[in-house]
């Protein structure tokens, strides 16, 4: 069952009705945050090499080197495998990142057939290629494939924004808060949504660029 699939801005709304009765804290926090962000995009190949650049880089620097691959045309399997290491680095990517933009390449993933698949299923199949791991595949799953039930426990925003909002004594670490994620079914994607956007507020009231 691939279960509820998040399609427009209702249905983020929806989510974030459920969350605010479901918890006082929610409540709290979409006061602060106002309306949630729909915050999809498309899926697919392209999806994943964006993901895959902007691991462990500022969204700014992403940005940058996406922009140069777009212009450049490497941003299809078929531009990769046929481009060298040294050009593929001339656009910004780290060695790992050459590397790991070629196994994306080689993988044969079948993109629109994971449309189709069960959450895990679609997280299971992702992993399997070098250089994507679960934080990855669960945000490929939630804002490429708008999967509502989704939760990337392992984000370190998602952490520190669960600490703050729910009064926590320290970071609470994956698994902690993959356990805490689970009375917000079936709507963690946008208990996501939210604990990204509540985060921002707060690192801007505190004066911290995010």
């Amino acid at each position: 069952m691939v279960g509820r699939i998040i399609t427009s801005d209702a249905c983020v709304a929806e989510g974030a009705a459920f969350l605010a009765d479901l918890d006082p804290k929610f409540a709290y926090a979409l006061g602060k945050t106002g309306p949630l962000p729909l915050r999809l995009r498309k899926d697919g190949f392209d999806a994943v090499l964006s993901a895959i650049v902007s691991q462990q880089i500022s969204v700014s620097a992403a940005a940058s080197i996406w922009k140069r691959l777009e212009e450049g045309g490497m941003i299809t399997p078929e531009a990769i495998l046929a481009a060298s290491d040294d050009e593929l680095r001339s656009f910004g990517l780290s060695r790992p990142k050459v590397k790991y933009a070629r196994a994306l390449s080689e993988s044969g993933i079948d993109f629109k057939a994971l449309r189709e698949c069960p959450n895990e299923d679609v997280i299971a199949k992702l992993i399997t290629i070098k250089g994507v791991g679960r934080w990855t595949a669960e945000i490929y799953a939630m804002f490429s494939l708008g999967r509502a039930d989704v939760f990337a426990a392992n984000d370190l925003a998602l952490q520190e924004a669960a600490r703050i909002l729910f009064e926590l004594p320290e970071r609470p670490k994956e698994k902690e808060l993959a356990e805490m994620a689970k009375a917000w079914s079936p709507w963690r994607a946008v208990a996501a949504r939210l604990l990204f956007r509540y985060y921002h507020v707060v690192k801007d009231r505190e004066g911290i660029r995010t």
